[in-house]
């Protein structure tokens, strides 16, 4: 055997990880398929110290999550600013789709949001009454 052969191995080597063509790097939320970050909110769960240890799924499903609820509420806010006629959403539209919307507005119900307003309601009891001879 020549000397040093152990060191020339690597020319007849085929094969292996990294073969040949490197790949561009890809974020977490690309191979997720999602718009929101998904390392920003692992760290930002580690961070939290909630448990010792994490899985690589669960900022991924977390992500998922608070970006589905996000679109949901952009969605209906967005409605409710074509409904009066504004081409941006305002705190208001926010808080008029939150509160017409059943199941959104159980999950928010005890948030305020600031320069939202109220939903236009008056109590029946408060209304005048309608006279006999009309």
């Amino acid at each position: 055997l020549p000397p040093f052969w152990h060191t020339h191995t690597h020319i007849m080597v085929k094969g292996g990880r990294g073969g040949g063509s490197k790949k561009k790097a890809q974020s977490k939320s690309a191979k997720a398929g999602l718009t929101f970050p998904v390392a920003r909110i692992g760290r930002a769960l580690r961070t939290m110290r909630l448990a010792k240890r994490y899985g690589a799924g669960g900022p991924v499903y977390l992500t998922a999550v608070i970006e589905y609820m996000a679109a949901e509420v952009l969605e209906l806010a967005g409605n409710a600013a074509r409904d009066n006629k504004k081409s941006r959403i305002i705190p208001r539209h926010i808080t008029l789709a939150v509160r017409n919307d059943e199941e959104l507005n159980k999950f928010l119900g005890g948030v305020t949001i600031a320069s939202g307003g109220v939903l236009p309601n008056i109590h029946s009891v408060l209304l005048p009454k309608k006279s006999k001879k009309e």
